[in-house]
């Protein structure tokens, strides 16, 4: 073993033990209880089936109650934690660019008539592969991605929606606060390349790029392919040459419909990349278009007037998709401008990357068992979140000294190329090495219950689910949204 390799595995065990520490103290009730439940949740050999199964963990020395207890009653300082995570060591791009990616998560809690909070979630692929609207627990989350192929991120923050909440709004505060962490902790200095934070479709990127002006950060979003851009207001003179009899100058140029090629006209930047997964990636880039605001939905209460939100607009169109399904061009939406060849690349690319955030969420519900306890509070159910990211913290700091403890069928992985379930296999191994700041268990009794026979005198109130908007008022739907009606371009 080399000196360097010596050196890089010290440094990654100081890590893992400092996080540790750290966590600890940010559980400030009931913490050796929270923190034998997250030990329990690394070294458990499996999926997680069942919370109370976590209790015969070797590593949580306490009974069921305490488990619960530590779920009900326990505290943790989630600004420090969130502070820990942000001082992390986090994966970077190639040119050193940190790069965000933000989408929601649901825990359905579809028959949890007795829980609050719960609001409609959007799910696809339940049932006969359709968009349904399912009561759960809807979670906002923030994580770093890394290059290439991997199923690796570096969450950084979770956040619950209320129902009826504005996720531009809480978005847009959310990224806002992580940003300043990440300044606070040194991850970005003055100079550093701006940070890219990369969205889906379901998010108004023009419109979190526009809230967000004022950070170094640069917005990548996904739109839709029936949208509508305008090209930036012409010159005094373009406008008398084109008319002459005179009038108001316009605000907005000519249309950029995404569905009318004749409309596009020269881009500004085109790439062909060969790739081996997607086969040859075409990117076509068009500079300073920007959405025709109105003042409605969001812009309603705007004060002044409606600013003009610039941008690279990039079509992506590949050779081939590895499922096989059908080949559609993908439109971004880039808030820089004067976009270069690499630029360009570097946005197709990243976008791409977007998705490994998926894998994450399906560790986290297949592997760690987010969403398999029946909690009943929302607030429970924060606490369980944030140990679970906790724990995923852990396994990913815990990356190069994990050793490659493979099934029979399973074939052999270098060291720093494992996937996170497979990282969890040795965590009890590491976590004789580290130690657990936890207290010895007290001996107790369990106390004495309902006596049997008796009714339950104190049933838990029903709470209904139901879609309001941030206004509080009850949510209609549009009338261009009802079935049978022609769809219409979107500005």
């Amino acid at each position: 073993m080399s000196l360097v390799h010596q050196g890089v595995l010290r440094d990654a065990f100081a890590e893992v033990s400092h996080f540790r520490s750290e966590l600890y103290a940010c559980l400030t009730a009931r913490g050796d209880a929270l923190f034998e439940l997250c030990d329990a949740l690394l070294c458990t050999d499996g999926p997680v089936r069942t919370l109370v199964d976590l209790a015969l963990a070797p590593e949580h020395r306490r009974g069921h109650g305490a488990l619960y207890g530590g779920l009900n009653q326990g505290r943790i300082d989630v600004a420090r934690l969130r502070r820990a995570l942000a001082g992390a060591p986090l994966p970077r791009a190639v040119d050193g660019r940190l790069v965000l990616a933000v989408d929601v998560s649901p825990w359905l809690r579809p028959d949890a008539n007795t829980c609050a909070d719960r609001a409609f979630c959007h799910t696809f692929g339940r049932g006969e592969g359709k968009h349904q609207m399912v009561p759960g627990w809807p979670y906002s989350v923030v994580a770093a991605l890394e290059t290439g192929r991997t199923s690796w991120t570096a969450v950084l923050d979770a956040v619950r929606l209320d129902p009826g909440a504005d996720v531009a709004a809480v978005t847009t505060v959310q990224l806002r606060e992580v940003i300043e962490r990440l300044v606070a902790a040194g991850q970005w200095k003055q100079g550093d390349p701006h940070v890219l934070v990369v969205l889906d479709a379901g998010y108004d990127a023009p419109r979190i790029a526009h809230l967000l002006g004022d950070l170094p950060v640069e917005i990548l979003g996904r739109l839709r392919s029936d949208r509508v851009m305008r090209r930036p207001t012409p010159s005094l003179k373009e406008y008398a040459l084109s008319y002459p009899q005179g009038g108001r100058p316009p605000k907005h140029g000519g249309e950029f419909v995404f569905g009318d090629p004749a409309t596009w006209g020269t881009e500004q930047a085109v790439t062909v990349t060969d790739t081996r997964r997607y086969g040859k990636a075409t990117a076509q880039a068009w500079d300073r278009l920007h959405p025709r605001l109105t003042r409605r939905a969001a812009w309603l209460d705007h004060d002044g007037p409606l600013p003009l939100i610039e941008g690279t607009v990039i079509r992506l169109v590949v050779e081939k998709l590895p499922s096989g399904g059908v080949n559609k061009p993908v439109w971004l939406w880039w808030s820089g401008t004067d976009a270069t060849t690499g630029d360009v690349d570097r946005c197709w690319q990243s976008f791409l990357r977007r998705f490994d955030i998926e894998h994450t969420f399906r560790l986290f519900k297949q592997t760690l068992g987010w969403t398999k306890p029946r909690l009943r509070s929302s607030e429970a159910a924060d606490r369980w979140t944030w140990l679970v990211i906790a724990a995923y913290a852990q396994l990913r700091l815990a990356r190069p000294l994990a050793a490659d403890l493979r099934r029979p069928w399973e074939k052999p992985t270098e060291p720093n190329r494992l996937t996170p379930a497979r990282v969890r296999r040795g965590f009890r191994n590491l976590r004789t090495k580290t130690g657990t700041p936890t207290g010895a268990p007290k001996p107790s009794r369990p106390g004495p219950g309902r006596p049997p026979g008796s009714k339950n005198r104190h049933p838990a109130p029903r709470h209904d689910v139901g879609r309001v908007l941030a206004t509080g008022e009850a949510y209609t739907r549009p009338a261009h949204h009802k079935v049978g009606t022609k769809p219409r371009r979107t500005a």
